[in-house]
């Protein structure tokens, strides 16, 4: 699966280009509030541009559910690209996506030229892998580049379907840079291989942890779902969030970490409070408690002080770091110390850190952290299935070096 034709290895010149590119972009009203997305794609659009490709671009936006809804129109986005590029991307505005204006814009395009198709997600066929809509959109392009790794883990026609019908199919710079980090980090990291999963539910990461605990030398813990191991030592964890019916599951990874001579660090102590804050940044009182001493009418929230050194300590010596889900309720500033703490230490580490998209993601921007990590992953579900080992469909599409 890591081993796919890029960009790089095509020669695009005086052909048709179709590019799935990430544009699932925040809009308030009609404005892109975040265009990490777009800047993110510009490598890839600048080297087919320059290439003399025919260049031709599509994406999701939200949840149309297969209908066109204006709120969701990409036009923004063809307008916002315009002034990114410094060229002309031209907007074909079709309900069906592939319709007569797109048809006719790229029936008139010259080398180098770029024009930007509706909403995917306009069709209804688009999250089925219908086949109906995967011809119209290889009927638009010789060959095929897919850089939308947010969408790697579903397939769909605008990754997937349309793979199938054209000769040429690549992944763009951003997508082969996910496979290098991700994949990399997973199947051949430099050890020692330090893994951090947080996050609220160990439902979300049952997988994760179970390969993830084969492949590193040490994994920690931390977020909503350390609690549930905790309770599984036998501890009591209060009114903390718990997931019962996954306690027996805690108990078998503990077990298996044990059998493999792998570090499983568990929060040594919490910050608790009474009651969640509402709304979530509201002000808080808390205190710190060692792990095994929770009052029964009390949550935990975060990690507590000695937690986070010990966390930071195990990062210090690593050469791969693989982070995905905060430490604690991080959206609260009182709440945001232990991420704060395991962000900076990754910040200060000369390994190989890699960012597992989603709520890890937003946390380090957030706090400031994003320019000293080696990889930001721009995919949440898919970051979390490569973590599982999963085969991702989009990647898997694409043609094999």
């Amino acid at each position: 699966m890591l081993n796919k034709k890029s960009v790089d290895d095509i020669n695009v010149k005086g052909k048709k280009v179709l590019v799935r590119c990430d544009f699932n972009v925040p809009l308030k009203d009609g404005k892109i509030t975040d265009e990490n997305r777009l800047v993110a794609a510009l490598p890839t659009i600048k080297k087919l541009i320059a290439d003399g490709g025919k260049v031709i671009l599509c994406s999701h936006l939200g949840k149309p559910k297969g209908e066109p809804k204006p709120e969701l129109s990409l036009a923004p986005v063809a307008a916002r690209l315009t002034e990114l590029l410094g060229q002309e991307v031209k907007f074909a505005a079709d309900k069906e996506v592939v319709g007569a204006n797109a048809k006719a814009a790229v029936q008139a395009m010259k080398d180098g030229e770029v024009i930007l198709l509706e909403n995917t997600r306009y069709r209804a066929e688009e999250t089925k892998n219908g086949e109906a809509f995967s011809k119209d959109l290889a009927s638009l392009c010789e060959v095929f580049v897919n850089d939308a790794f947010g969408t790697a883990h579903r397939a769909h026609c605008s990754n997937v379907g349309v793979s199938a019908l054209v000769d040429t199919a690549v992944v763009g710079y951003l997508m082969q840079k996910e496979i290098d980090f991700l994949g990399n980090a997973v199947n051949n990291p430099e050890r020692p291989f330090v893994a951090i999963l947080g996050g609220a539910k160990v439902a979300d990461k049952l997988n994760v942890i179970n390969n993830l605990l084969e492949k590193c030398d040490t994994l920690i813990i931390g977020g909503g779902m350390a609690y549930t191991f905790l309770k599984a030592k036998g501890y009591e964890v209060g009114t903390s969030l718990i997931d019962n019916e996954k306690i027996d599951y805690c108990k078998e990874m503990m077990e298996k970490a044990e059998k493999l001579g792998k570090k499983l660090l568990l929060p040594i102590d919490t910050t608790i409070a009474s009651e969640f804050p509402n709304p979530i940044d509201a002000e808080i009182d808390i205190t710190v408690v060692p792990s095994d001493q929770i009052p029964a009418d009390k949550m935990g929230l975060d990690i507590g002080t000695k937690t986070a050194e010990l966390y930071a300590e195990a990062v210090k010596s690593a050469k791969t770091v693989v982070w995905n889900g905060p430490m604690g309720v991080f959206e609260n500033p009182i709440l945001a110390k232990g991420t704060i703490a395991v962000a900076k230490s990754l910040a200060e580490t000369d390994a190989t850190t890699i960012i597992g998209g989603g709520d890890s993601a937003a946390a380090v921007n957030q706090l400031g952290f994003g320019d000293k990590m080696s990889h930001i992953s721009t995919g949440g579900g898919a970051s979390l299935e490569f973590l599982e080992g999963k085969e991702l469909p989009g990647v898997a599409a694409a043609n094999d070096k």
